[in-house]
């Protein structure tokens, strides 16, 4: 068998198994949300507290039909990516600073570990204080939740690198920034998509958490409004449609994970 057929070979193998996975993943929603159903219908379950799926896919159609839904899809969306994305580049910029002074590093340890273990939760009402009952401390809550985390991932990484690699290139007269771009950060870009997958999560939870706690849209907004009125089906529908974008935002982080290593391997 020569290397074409093996080669051909392995990719049918790698495509069958995807097949496999997403077949297992859609079997597993298909259950629960048939469960779900099933257990609501025969009073299983409370239908007033767990609502059901036909009763949420109804409430999202009308929601969407009248336009009252969209607008605070877009504000959550909006608050979440851009915390998302301040939180990661402002961890990267921050563990890309302690790399390169030890002794800033050294001064800012206790601080980095005592911010860890803070719940940022705990600060949003000194944000709204702070920055006013508007977007900015929104998307300032996912910030803090996610800059952390990213700061002391990427950090931990940078200095997981084998130090070989710098000393090769200092050997050949390399500054300490092309040492970084040409071999640190490159082989700690692993570690940084691992982040980016961690910080949908968490950007979505700051951003949800700030809209309970002052705002007038979204879908956290939303859910509180739920709660206030026993209405539960508009509870379940935006924790649905939440699940729904966070997966999206995941999905996408994994394409430009896949195309980041397909341009490393060329």
């Amino acid at each position: 068998m020569n290397d074409k057929q093996l080669f051909f070979n392995y990719q049918r193998g790698l495509k069958r198994e995807s097949k496999i996975v997403l077949t297992w993943q859609l079997s597993i929603l298909i259950i629960f949300i048939s469960l779900w159903e099933i257990s609501s219908r025969l009073y299983w379950i409370d239908p007033l507290l767990f609502s059901s799926p036909s009763r949420v896919f109804q409430l999202i159609i009308q929601r969407f039909a009248n336009g009252s839904l969209l607008s605070h899809i877009q504000v959550t969306l909006l608050e979440t990516i851009l915390g998302f994305l301040i939180g990661t580049i402002g961890g990267i910029v921050i563990a890309t600073l302690l790399w390169a002074s030890r002794r800033f590093a050294r001064i800012m340890d206790p601080y980095l570990v005592i911010m860890n273990a803070m719940p940022k939760v705990a600060l949003g009402p000194i944000l709204i204080v702070a920055l006013g009952p508007g977007y900015l401390s929104i998307i300032a809550m996912g910030f803090i939740i996610s800059v952390i985390v990213t700061t002391l991932v990427v950090y931990s990484a940078f200095n997981e690198v084998d130090p070989n690699y710098q000393k090769v290139m200092l050997s050949f007269g390399a500054t300490r920034w092309q040492c970084f771009k040409e071999a640190i950060f490159p082989s700690a870009l692993p570690a940084i998509i691992s982040t980016l997958k961690v910080n949908v999560g968490l950007s979505w939870v700051g951003v949800i958490v700030g809209e309970y706690l002052v705002s007038k849209q979204g879908l956290g907004y939303l859910i509180i409004y739920g709660f206030q009125v026993f209405d539960f089906t508009l509870v379940m529908s935006s924790l649905v449609i939440i699940a729904i974008l966070a997966t999206i935002m995941y999905k996408f982080v994994e394409k430009i994970e896949q195309l980041l290593i397909r341009n490393r391997s060329v």
